[in-house]
């Protein structure tokens, strides 16, 4: 599910933390002016003429991203000195409001990993922070075409007699094939029995997904592991395309949760708030079905 979020890149992450830790340098000077000294140099208008200066590129050397990063970086360091100085001389944090405060230990954070970045010249760490008002999201590789990456909370659902069920929501990418038995141990606690048959995604169809289904007489849709015979009978080609329709009816939940009821961009903020959001969407589509239902029958 997509978060309100920009696409990031290393030099709008530190250019938004730069400006924040200009910000709460006057917040914190601005409490005793006479006696904390003179207010530090931030050089904030030569720190954004370095940013400007690579960002209205169409084509940016990574020689030139690396120089503009540094340079950022080493703003950031300098503010977050200034910070530790004004501390020190009498400034108190508990004068930064609630937002200042948790946006000041994620900058620390933001810097600590592009530094790490930085000198190790890679752009994989753990936990990365890409969003310094929504830190709790990351970025989660899906390789579709036109989206490679997205950001935003990852879940896996289920859907039975047209109706949905959200089993799982992340905001770390995880493996949804680990997911499968809980969520058929799921439908024997609200029908009472075991499913005839599952209609699953590729990733579902793993060994030991398999094997735990058979074991518990549960026919699972596609193909046998290994290589594909030669002659497939028509009869076998029609059980096929019944299955897959019958799997695409998740498919058109997504659609339609989506489409319709706008989680293609949760807009909420707050890991809390949007895993609300979305649980109360998801709400809402089975009670439009049920009600369609309704309709129908009188």
């Amino acid at each position: 599910m997509p978060a309100d979020v920009s696409y990031p890149t290393d030099i709008e992450i530190l250019n938004e933390a730069r400006k924040h830790t200009e910000k709460i340098i006057d917040a914190l000077h601005g409490q005793k002016k006479g006696e904390l000294g003179r207010k530090p140099r931030t050089n904030r208008k030569q720190a954004r003429k370095d940013y400007l200066e690579v960002v209205k590129k169409r084509r940016v050397k990574q020689k030139e991203r690396r120089k503009a990063i540094k340079k950022q970086l080493h703003y950031i360091q300098r503010n977050l000195g200034y910070i530790d100085d004004l501390i020190a001389l009498g400034a108190e944090l508990e004068s930064l409001t609630k937002c200042q405060y948790k946006t000041l230990l994620v900058v620390a954070e933001v810097y600590r990993q592009q530094l790490w970045l930085y000198e190790n010249k890679t752009q994989i760490i753990e936990n990365r922070i890409v969003s310094l008002t929504q830190p709790h999201i990351r970025p989660i590789i899906r390789g579709k075409a036109g989206k490679h990456t997205e950001f935003g909370a990852k879940l896996s659902a289920s859907c039975f007699d047209g109706y949905i069920f959200l089993d799982h929501l992340s905001w770390d990418n995880f493996n949804e094939s680990g997911d499968l038995k809980s969520q058929i141990e799921a439908y024997k606690a609200y029908t009472g029995c075991y499913p005839e048959s599952v209609h699953v995604d590729k990733i579902y169809r793993t060994r030991d997904n398999r094997a735990w289904c058979t074991e518990r007489g549960i026919k699972m849709s596609g193909p046998p592991l290994g290589r594909r015979p030669e002659n497939v009978s028509p009869e076998k080609k029609k059980q096929d395309l019944e299955s897959e329709g019958i799997r695409n009816s998740i498919e058109g939940k997504f659609g339609q949760g989506k489409r319709r009821f706008s989680l293609d961009r949760v807009m909420t903020k707050l890991p809390d708030t949007s895993e609300t959001a979305i649980a109360l969407t998801f709400l809402v589509m089975n009670l439009s079905t049920g009600l369609e239902r309704i309709g129908r029958v009188s």
